[in-house]
């Protein structure tokens, strides 16, 4: 199994464990070490070599493609309250060894993968939160009418024939919305369903959200931790007990 980790999964992993992981062994810690010299001196170009783009944002702030966006978009990031929280941890008591899922900082702020890597943080400074925020109002302009109210958007998913989009309308009222792959979310949506149930599978972060409509059950599954070709993630309709239809499913990043 080869892990995807985003910045969303990696919250789940934390949440879903239970566990504040081990005491962190002397050779992490020499990588932990390195990470917070790099914040401290603020080595931004440094910093930018020990991360896979894209990388991740909280959506539906853009992911971050490339080194030189990284570097223009770094003080977004790394604020001074988290660039604190880094320059005063000690590699041996605040960071722990979370087994395959790698080394995070106090409960997942940051997670480091053991060669070093840069793989998610979980902290948003005033001005993610506040970007996040406007493009929350610029979606809500541009979708249907009949979905404009909703509290923060979860996914945008597309299989081979459906356009999927999932919110959180607020005190846990999940809602689902799709239309034919061909509409765009401007036009009204060919099906609503609310009071969506959120699913989590496993340590590994993945989960899934079940919407209820009659005799039907759609089930869209987000897969964090899948076999090589697996994908991101699914679409599974089920009448009763029975599957009747089955689709894979990208995640549209805006």
């Amino acid at each position: 199994m080869t892990p995807r980790i985003s910045i969303l999964a990696s919250v789940f992993i934390f949440l879903f464990t239970g566990i504040f992981g081990q005491d962190l062994q002397k050779k992490y810690q020499v990588i932990i070490s390195n990470f917070i010299d790099c914040v401290k001196n603020d080595q931004k170009e440094k910093i930018s070599d020990m991360i896979s783009y894209p990388f991740k944002r909280e959506y539906p702030i853009p992911s971050i493609k490339n080194k030189q966006e990284f570097i223009e978009r770094y003080n977004e990031i790394f604020d001074d309250t988290l660039k604190q929280m880094v320059i005063k941890s000690k590699p041996a008591t605040d960071w722990s060894d979370v087994g395959w899922r790698g080394i995070m900082l106090y409960r997942g702020d940051i997670w480091i993968d053991f060669n070093g890597r840069l793989m998610g943080i979980n902290y948003q400074s005033k001005a993610e939160l506040s970007m996040r925020e406007k493009l929350i109002r610029n979606e809500k302009e541009k979708i249907h009418a009949s979905l404009s109210q909703f509290q923060y958007p979860l996914y945008v998913l597309e299989t081979s024939k459906f356009r999927i989009r999932i919110d959180e309308l607020g005190n846990n009222n999940i809602r689902y919305a799709s239309w034919s792959i061909n509409r765009a979310m401007t036009e009204k949506p060919d099906l609503i369903l609310t009071k969506g149930e959120f699913v989590a599978e496993g340590s590994g972060g993945n989960h899934s959200y079940r919407f209820r409509n009659a005799d039907y059950i759609y089930e869209c599954s987000i897969i964090v931790m899948g076999e090589d070709n697996a994908p991101p993630a699914r679409l599974t309709i089920y009448k009763g007990d029975k599957e009747i239809l089955s689709q894979k499913a990208i995640i549209i990043v805006k």
